[in-house]
C-alpha cells in the first residue's frame, strides 16, 4: 500500500522530512477495523511528534491522527461495524498513522462518518470534536443537552481547529461563548462559528472581558498554551474549573486557584486509547452524536483548506502551514 512516512525527524522545510513508500497491507483481529482512508487531516500534535530530534527510526513510521474512509475490514469481534460502512476516527497515538492508503483502528474510537459531509469535510473533524467534546462534558462537566443553559465559557485559542468545534458544542450546549481571536480573519471566523463575544488575546484579556460585563466566567479552555495561564486565574469564577490541552513547561501559579478553590483539568483525547480504559467505546459514541448533529444541521464541518493527493509534499506543506500558527480552522488532504 501506499504511505507517506518518515525515519528521521526533520525541520519541515526539509525534502526528506516525508517519504513516499510502499508498505505491507495491514490484516485484521480482533476489534480491529480495516479502513480504507480516503482524507486526512494535520493537527499540531502531528508537528510536534514530527519535530527535530535525534532518534531514527528501524522502518519507516507513519504518522497521522484524522482520517475519514470506509471500513475495507473487520475483526472477529468487530460488533459496531460491517465493511463498506463510512467512518471517521482519530486513532490512537501508538499505532500506526493514518497516512496511509489502509489503516487499522480498534472500533470503539471510530464514528460513523456524517452522512451530509464529504471524506473531506469529515476528516477535518475527529480529533478537535474529541477533545473539545471530552474537555467540556467529561473534564469540565457541562451538561451536554442544555441544563447548563447560559452559563459562560472563555475559550482562549478559539479559531484553531478545537476551537472551531468547541464554539459549536458549546452554543449547541445553550452557554455564552466568549472567543479570543488575533487577527481579523480568525475574528470573522469564530463569530460566523457562534461565538457570541470576541476578544483579541494579544492584548490584556482581562479588561476585555470584564468590558463586556463578565466579571467572572463560569469556564474556561485554554485550546492554545499555557502563556494565558494567570488571565484564566483571574478570570475564572470562585469553585470554577479551567481545562486545558498544552503540556507546558511555563509556570503556573496555584495560589489564585486555590484562593478561588477553583479546579485545573486536563485534556488529552488519546488517553483512553492508550490505556485500553473501559469507557474506550466513549469515544464511538461522541463520535456518532456529533454526526448526527452536523446531518441535523446544528454542527458543520470546521475544513479551511484542502490539498491533494496524500504524499509526501502535501504532508510536508500541511505542517508547514499549522507552524506558521496562523491556521484557521482545518487543513485536510485528500485521496491517495
Amino acid at each position: 500500500m501506499k504511505a507517506v512516512a518518515l525515519t528521521h525527524y526533520l525541520p519541515v522545510d526539509n525534502p526528506k522530512a516525508f517519504l513516499d513508500v510502499e508498505l505491507p497491507k495491514p490484516s485484521v483481529a480482533g476489534r480491529d477495523l480495516l479502513v480504507s482512508v480516503r482524507a486526512i487531516s494535520v493537527n499540531p500534535v502531528d508537528t510536534k511528534v514530527r519535530s527535530p530530534k535525534e532518534k531514527i527510526e528501524d522502518s519507516p513510521r507513519v504518522l497521522g491522527w484524522d482520517a475519514s474512509g470506509i471500513v475495507e475490514a473487520a475483526g472477529p469481534e468487530v460488533t459496531l461495524f460491517k465493511p463498506g460502512d463510512e467512518v471517521y476516527y482519530a486513532g490512537d497515538i501508538t499505532r500506526s498513522g493514518s497516512n496511509a492508503e489502509f489503516q487499522l483502528v480498534d472500533e470503539r474510537i471510530v464514528g460513523f462518518k456524517p452522512k451530509s459531509l464529504s471524506f473531506a469535510e469529515a476528516a477535518a473533524l475527529p480529533l478537535t470534536t474529541i477533545t473539545a467534546y471530552e474537555a467540556f462534558f467529561d473534564r469540565l462537566g457541562i451538561d451536554r443537552d442544555g441544563a447548563d443553559a447560559g452559563q459562560s465559557v472563555l475559550i482562549i485559542g478559539a479559531g484553531g481547529g478545537v476551537g472551531s468545534i468547541a464554539i459549536q458544542l458549546a452554543k449547541a450546549a445553550g452557554l455564552v461563548v466568549i472567543a479570543t481571536a488575533s487577527r481579523p480573519e480568525t475574528e470573522s471566523w469564530v463569530r460566523e462559528l457562534g461565538a457570541d463575544h470576541v476578544v483579541n488575546h494579544r492584548q490584556p484579556m482581562v479588561e476585555q472581558v470584564r468590558a463586556l460585563g463578565f466579571e467572572h466566567v463560569d469556564h474556561v479552555a485554554i485550546f492554545n498554551d499555557m502563556r494565558h495561564w494567570e488571565t484564566a486565574v483571574e478570570l475564572i469564577r470562585p469553585q470554577g474549573a479551567i481545562v486545558t490541552i498544552d503540556d507546558t513547561d511555563l509556570p503556573m501559579p496555584m495560589a489564585g486557584m486555590k484562593m478561588k478553590a477553583a479546579s485545573l483539568r486536563w485534556e488529552f483525547m488519546f488517553a483512553r486509547a492508550m490505556f485500553q480504559t473501559a469507557d474506550m467505546i466513549e469515544q464511538h459514541r461522541l463520535l456518532t452524536h456529533v454526526a448526527n448533529e452536523i446531518d441535523a444541521g446544528r454542527i458543520r464541518t470546521t475544513l479551511d483548506k484542502v490539498l491533494s493527493p496524500i504524499n509526501a509534499e502535501n504532508i510536508r506543506a500541511a505542517h508547514a502551514l499549522i507552524e506558521t500558527g496562523q491556521a484557521k480552522g482545518k487543513i485536510v488532504v485528500q485521496s491517495f
